[in-house]
């Protein structure tokens, strides 16, 4: 029992350190997706957590019946064969995509906020990645159970502050901005996004989870706590929005009033948020490429970071920009679809 519980904990930890991004640190997603549409982001809030519960575990049960090494897989099952290929193509453009933005945002980290070359903090963020994912699942899940914990921290730390200096009955009477758009369109798009992005993970977990049982409770734990998580920065957001809404990371209004140690606290986890997502998107990609590229796994993986290096040079995260509403749309179908296929027999 005390085994199915801490497996399921590394399930669940793995889960939200795979959706949780630098977007996410910041607070510019939690802003952009739930913050200005008032007490109805809320419920979004809500509906997302529903969501991140079930199909998040219904992805890794589909990848443990399958036994799916690779989200290809997957699709290929959702989609069929020929739409399935095509969906896992633009999957893995988008994730290497993601991957670039990664790498350059841990530059402009180390650039920004400590003072060293942007070199340094990508070459130095590459390397320790490319160690941490040659080690396979068992790497990624030990990372997570590090990094995940802390970024849970942070966010409590987050509440705390909000609940001691802010009147929470102005929440019950918040309004939405003014902002185009709805609440729940708005929260499906999210959870679709998050969804899609974290095939590359979650469906080779699943497929290394011996037990339906362990792979349930590590859904429930990631989406619980990906649901809290949210709700707290979201709380956070609200009670000061009219001065968020114009930050480039709305966070940071918070993290000024904590201290030096806490803003020092706050590169870390956001500096983690970024390191799990990479970890995550070049060990999905580097599974799914493994077939068509073989070259050996460890020298692939190699070959996607220098990829990526080279390509974050050049800007490439402004064609993230464009890719992510598209990977949104093309996650509602994946995410349509994994309601209403069945589970493999």
């Amino acid at each position: 029992m005390t085994n199915r519980w801490m497996n399921s904990l590394k399930i669940g930890f793995t889960y939200i350190g795979t959706v949780v991004g630098a977007g996410f640190a910041s607070g510019q997603e939690i802003l952009q997706f739930f913050s200005l549409f008032g007490w109805w982001g809320t419920i979004g809030i809500m509906v997302s957590t529903v969501l991140f519960i079930w199909l998040g575990t219904r992805m890794m049960l589909m990848g443990h019946l399958l036994q799916a090494k690779s989200y290809e897989e997957v699709n290929h099952y959702l989609f069929g064969e020929r739409i399935g290929h095509w969906v896992s193509i633009f999957v893995g453009i988008t994730l290497f995509g993601v991957t670039t933005a990664m790498m350059a945002g841990t530059g402009a980290l180390f650039e920004e906020q400590i003072g060293l070359s942007f070199h340094v903090g990508v070459i130095g963020t590459a390397v320790l990645a490319y160690m941490v994912i040659i080690r396979g699942m068992e790497g990624i899940l030990s990372i997570n159970a590090l990094v995940v914990p802390l970024m849970l921290l942070f966010m409590l730390l987050i509440g705390i502050h909000s609940w001691q200096t802010r009147d929470f009955s102005q929440l019950a009477q918040l309004e939405p901005s003014n902002h185009t758009g709805n609440w729940l369109f708005s929260a499906l798009t999210y959870v679709a996004f998050n969804l899609a992005m974290s095939q590359a993970v979650l469906v080779p977990l699943g497929a290394e989870i011996s037990d339906k049982n362990t792979i349930r409770i590590g859904g429930w734990i990631g989406g619980v706590g990906l649901g809290l998580m949210l709700l707290i920065g979201h709380i956070a957001m609200q009670l000061r929005l009219d001065q968020m809404i114009t930050l480039d990371i709305p966070m940071a209004l918070v993290i000024e009033v904590l201290g030096e140690g806490i803003k020092m606290f706050f590169l870390l986890v956001m500096w983690g948020e970024v390191f799990t997502t990479l970890i995550g998107n070049v060990y999905g990609l580097a599974a799914n490429l493994e077939s068509a590229v073989p070259v050996g796994k460890k020298r692939l993986m190699a070959l996607i970071f220098i990829c990526a290096y080279a390509f974050s040079l050049l800007g490439f995260p402004t064609l993230v920009s464009y890719l992510y509403p598209l990977f949104g749309y093309c996650g509602m179908f994946i995410i349509a679809l994994l309601i209403v296929r069945k589970l493999p027999a």
